[in-house]
């Protein structure tokens, strides 16, 4: 099956969909900082949003226009997250959704909005009143690499990826882009990530198959630990591929999941590589577990400890810190099972140190990228996560950035 999806070299936008992004002046330095799309053909739609309980007036918006289905544009805005902004806030979001509708000629319950950026901030709603017209007469096939970068924050990178595949004797495309670098954890980490593609599929299914792809990706990504107000996912497709429908079980079915699945694995781990302050890349990988949950406890408390991170980036193969955090994961652990590997190379064997020279482990930890592996050997649950290191960069970046973007008021 993997043979036939394939990664485009460039990102595209499949056929029926347009996008745009723009500078609105919302970002003092002036880059883009507002971004539409849009499909001139009806869609089906499916959305995952921040299990955060705080959430931001954009997500609560989007939440109940994705209700009313055929969402047909988006708008986004970055460097203010429009949270925790009261009732002007949502008031705010919904004047975004109006401002898109007016320009489009579209009813501003087809209209999704997100925001990224500070939060407890009011949104300058105004700028983006004044841009929305403008942004609309870009709206390009070729726009999705300025859509892209409209939507960045502390990212270093702008992230897209674009795949095709046959559906039902149709060649269809998913194309995809993601933001975020800080505070990325599992369950909805803090980040908005759009997808759009051409293949006709029904509802139900999309929303099924989207819900069980984040969990497999996104929801399988760390930085930080922390979690934001603001994450959204948004799939969109319109069917203008004018592939037959698939059908529940078919191989159909499969492979666009398949296909979701690369363009939004290929996203979550960019995610990670351009953590911020994130000198490494890390592959936790967990076995043995009593169940499944319990292998996810074990590589969420590990890619979530500060130690083990800092560890990581000063190439240090501490295992003891890793299987502290094994023992408070709240899984089941018997200490005298437990197994630790960097990359192929025993670190721990049954809970006590494994002969492996530590000059060799630490030429593993020192890799730009490598894999931890932990088997709990009491039964055959299994998790990956992927994360990165956490370094000075990280801590600099993130000391004084409320203080410094209000101090002007």
């Amino acid at each position: 099956m993997a043979e036939i999806i394939t990664k485009l070299r460039t990102a595209r936008l499949p056929f029926g969909f347009r996008a745009a992004g723009i500078s609105s002046g919302i970002k003092e330095n002036g880059s883009k900082d507002l971004g539409v799309v849009v499909s001139d053909f009806p869609t089906v739609s499916a959305a995952t949003f921040t299990t955060n309980r705080i959430k931001a007036a954009p997500v609560r918006l989007s939440q109940r226009h994705l209700r009313h289905g055929d969402i047909r544009a988006l708008i986004v805005n970055s460097g203010n997250a429009n949270a925790c902004n009261g009732k002007q806030g949502f008031n705010d979001a919904k004047l975004m959704t109006q401002f898109a509708a007016s320009s489009l000629g579209l009813d501003p319950r087809q209209i999704f909005v997100c925001s990224t950026g500070i939060i407890g901030y009011p949104l300058p709603v105004e700028k983006v009143r004044s841009a929305t017209p403008k942004i609309v007469k870009k709206l390009r096939v070729s726009g999705w690499k300025d859509f892209s970068q409209s939507i960045m924050t502390s990212d270093k990178v702008n992230k897209v990826c674009s795949v095709k595949t046959l559906i039902g004797g149709k060649e269809i495309t998913i194309t995809g882009t993601a933001k975020g670098s800080g505070m990325i954890a599992p369950n909805m980490a803090t980040m908005l990530a759009f997808f759009v593609t051409d293949a006709a599929i029904s509802e139900a299914d999309l929303r099924e198959k989207t819900k069980l792809v984040v969990n497999e990706t996104f929801n399988c990504i760390s930085v930080d630990g922390d979690m934001s107000t603001n994450d959204t996912v948004l799939v969109l497709a319109n069917g203008t591929a004018k592939n037959r429908r698939p059908k529940k079980g078919s191989k159909d079915l499969n492979r666009f999941t398949e296909a979701l699945n690369n363009v939004m694995l290929d996203l979550a781990k960019q995610l990670v590589r351009d953590g911020e302050g994130a000198s490494k890349f890390i592959r936790i990988e967990v076995e043995g577990a009593s169940s499944d949950l319990d292998a996810k406890k074990v590589a969420r408390a590990v890619a979530e400890s500060s130690l083990v991170k800092c560890s990581w980036n000063g190439s240090d193969p501490n295992w003891g810190r890793v299987i502290d955090a094994v023992g408070y994961s709240g899984a089941r652990v018997d200490e005298n099972k437990v197994d630790i590997y960097f990359g192929p190379l025993p670190a721990a064997i049954n809970g006590i140190v494994a002969p492996t020279p530590i000059g060799k482990l630490k030429a593993q930890v020192s890799k730009k990228e490598f894999t931890l592996r932990i088997n709990l050997n009491i039964g055959k649950g299994v998790h990956r996560v992927f994360t990165s290191d956490l370094s000075e960069e990280y801590v600099a970046y993130n000391r004084l950035e409320y203080a410094l973007k209000i101090q002007g008021r």
